[in-house]
């Protein structure tokens, strides 16, 4: 390795672009009913930090902006999008009133001049007090009366919504919005007093929360859309925060191994840690909502409203203890929760190793023996490594000793799976790539004033110089991407799956007065030039996926900076994979047509995309129930397609649907925890699974056959005289 590569690695945070996202609002502990929220005014220390932050952003961003009107307007644009993304608290009159600092807010940051940006905040937590305040007297004066056979519908979709006019314009969505939240409850099997209680204790604990903010969240939000208007991964941490990052950062937690974001009033997961409890569980998957958080033998207590840093606490516990989960699965339809259970552990990146397996593909008479190994993200003890310790971790050292073991074990090719690997270690992934390619350029790191830097592989040795296949999906990331973008560019073999997620910039950590700032400062390029910024991957060929690239992906972050390309490096590439890709995909093509499991994922892509073009859903009990069954008949029908075209047992219900699904995932973990080869992992979409039900892996086991085989005629072509 490069010395100059190993210094990237240890001073540039090459991690999963997945990090934990912070609240737009910041809601804070219990008070006393009645307590009424007073204005927060802005202290000198905030003052003197926010010349700190901005004397950071304009002089060590990736991307020098200008402190202009123009970014002025952009952090008011943003800073509106962060509080009322759903445009169902303030009144259009409030929204004119903010309009006075489109052009200003520059100039208060030049100053360290917080009096606008609490003035907005305070008048938003005013409008947040009147709703909460609303839906109390509701419950206790009107909901009673409901009736829910009217012809009401209520709009989900208000992101681009008019503002409100007057009061009475609100009160009529949050009564719409506090019917569905009962007919929710009501689908969940709950009674109608134990549901008001329910919504009363939520709302009374949202409001409580409301009235008792502190300065310190203001702050942090206005300081957040700020920083969010350079690029959506340079974010500021409060003291409170930034002690839960470096806790997130660090090789070891105790919890249930899951990153999470809020998502308007929701936790939401956003992806499992490979290795982690809530992976092994197999009963959480990525888009779930988390809306209540219990511990042994203790109530759920509901957590709708809450801060992210405090779920997350209540969520994490000591190591061997149980925690309690109420979700509402991404797969349901009817706004039905269900409850799950985890035991928490200690959750060390150093652990999460990469595993090998052998796939067994059936080409004609013949089985073809393709090696697997699965790598959940690029990770290295660095500690170990400067103490000298002879069996410290990384990924390269486990990865060379599989291939070792695999080829003494007679494979005929083998696939690299990173599906779901969110990055790591820059080092780790340009010496990975130096297993199977001569010594050369890697990656490409372009700094402030344009400054490229290439870092190499310097090792001429290669380990493995067999077939080889890399599987990715939209969760694949970061040192992911550098790794695939690489084995691609060089033609050294086959990328397999779906578009990556396109996260190719590099964020250090800053510490400030109060906080820390974390800021973008450099690019990743390939060695072919292109960015893997915004555009990511794009596999040779193409897989089905589930993951909505408009939802999950740094293009789907607003600001993201965007793809660009710069000169290639000098590197020689090998041009077989090229040539065998017309006809690779030509009998992909014609094995997916007729595959069971790809028929079922396009058919069930196409019934999410169904699903979320209904922005309105009906207030009337009947309809409500009639809408939600036709949905769980799709569902039904779907899998029963694919189960018959397989030649397995069809099911009779929706029930027996939900009740394979979790066998499914009890099954996953029990493979994961008898089988010494591996673990399994479920995730949402084009996630893994346990290697005998894996149609993609399968898959990309027959494209490397016939790769194999399209070679073998290519040499006995040669040979021929």
């Amino acid at each position: 390795m490069l010395l100059r590569s190993i210094r990237w690695a240890q001073r540039l945070l090459a991690t999963s672009t997945l990090l934990l996202a912070l609240p737009a609002l910041a809601i804070i502990a219990d008070v006393a009913p009645g307590s009424r929220f007073e204005p927060l005014e802005p202290s000198r220390e905030h003052a003197m930090t926010t010349q700190q932050i901005v004397n950071n952003l304009l002089r060590g961003h990736y991307e020098s902006q200008r402190l202009d009107d123009t970014l002025s307007s952009r952090v008011l644009d943003i800073l509106l999008k962060d509080i009322d993304s759903t445009r169902s608290y303030l009144l259009a009159a409030d929204v004119a009133e903010f309009e006075q600092y489109r052009q200003s807010l520059d100039e208060a940051l030049n100053r360290g001049d917080m009096r606008p940006a609490f003035f907005m905040f305070n008048r938003f937590q005013q409008r947040v007090s009147e709703r909460l305040s609303f839906l109390l007297n509701e419950i206790d004066k009107n909901a009673e009366k409901y009736r829910f056979d009217k012809d009401e519908r209520l709009d989900l979709d208000r992101e681009k919504a008019p503002w409100a006019k007057t009061s009475a314009e609100l009160d009529d969505l949050w009564r719409k919005r506090l019917k569905n939240s009962i007919l929710n409850l009501r689908s969940a099997g709950k009674d109608d007093k134990a549901i008001l209680e329910l919504l009363r204790k939520r709302y009374q604990n949202q409001l409580n929360r409301v009235h008792q903010s502190k300065p310190e969240d203001a702050y942090q939000t206005f300081m957040n859309a700020a920083t969010r208007a350079f690029d959506p991964h340079t974010q500021y941490f409060s003291p409170r925060n930034t002690e839960n990052f470096n806790i997130n950062m660090s090789l070891s937690l105790q919890g249930i191994g899951a990153v999470l974001q809020t998502e308007e009033e929701h936790t939401k997961v956003v992806r499992l840690v490979p290795g982690g409890p809530a992976a092994k569980a197999g009963n959480l998957q990525p888009a779930d909502k988390i809306i209540g958080v219990g511990q042994e033998g203790a109530d759920i207590v509901d957590v709708i409203g809450w801060r992210l840093d405090e779920v997350v606490e209540l969520i994490r516990g000591p190591k061997g203890s149980t925690v309690r989960l109420e979700i509402l699965p991404a797969s349901s339809s009817g706004g039905e929760s269900r409850t799950v259970a985890i035991v928490r552990e200690e959750v060390k990146l150093e652990e999460q190793s990469a595993q090998k397996d052998i796939l067994e593909i059936q080409d004609g008479e013949q089985t073809r023996r393709i090696g697997v190994i699965d790598i959940p993200t690029f990770y290295i003890d660095f500690q170990g490594r400067m103490e000298n310790k002879p069996d410290y971790t990384s990924t390269t050292r486990d990865v060379a000793r599989l291939i070792s073991e695999l080829k003494e074990e007679g494979i005929d090719g083998l696939i690299i799976d990173l599906r779901n690997n969110g990055g790591g270690s820059l080092e780790e992934a340009i010496s990975l790539t130096g297993l199977f390619i001569h010594a050369g350029p890697v990656v490409q790191v372009r700094g402030m004033q344009n400054r490229v830097e290439v870092l190499a592989d310097q090792d001429p040795s290669v380990l493995y110089d067999g077939p080889l296949t890399v599987m990715v999906n939209r969760l694949s990331a970061s040192a992911s991407e550098i790794f695939a973008g690489a084995i691609q560019d060089y033609g050294r073999g086959l990328v397999v799956g779906s578009q990556t997620f396109g996260k190719g910039t590099v964020q250090s950590l800053r510490p400030l007065r109060s906080g820390q700032l974390k800021i973008t400062q450099a690019k990743f390029y390939r060695i072919s030039g292109d960015s893997t910024q915004h555009q990511g991957v794009i596999p040779d060929i193409l897989f089905p996926s589930l993951f909505d690239n408009e939802k999950i992906g740094e293009s789907a972050l607003e600001d993201a900076l965007p793809w660009d390309a710069i000169r290639p490096a000098n590197y020689r590439a090998t041009a077989e994979v090229k040539k065998a890709l017309p006809a690779l995909r030509q009998q992909h093509q014609q094995r997916a047509a007729d595959n069971p499991d790809f028929l079922f994922m396009r058919e069930q892509k196409n019934l999410i995309a169904e699903l979320r073009e209904q922005t309105r859903v009906s207030l009337h009990e009947k309809i409500r129930e009639q809408e939600r069954k036709a949905n769980d008949e799709k569902r039904l029908q779907l899998e029963n397609n694919r189960r018959k075209a397989k030649g397995m047992k069809l099911l009779s219900s929706v029930e027996e649907l939900d009740a394979e699904a979790e066998a499914d995932m009890t099954a996953a973990d029990a493979h994961a925890a008898d089988t010494a080869e591996g673990e399994a992992e479920t995730a949402a979409g084009d996630g893994k699974k346990a290697k005998d039900d894996d149609a993609m892996l399968t898959e990309a086991g027959h494209i490397l056959v016939d790769y194999l085989k399209l070679n073998s005629r290519s040499l006995t072509a040669q040979r021929q005289p």
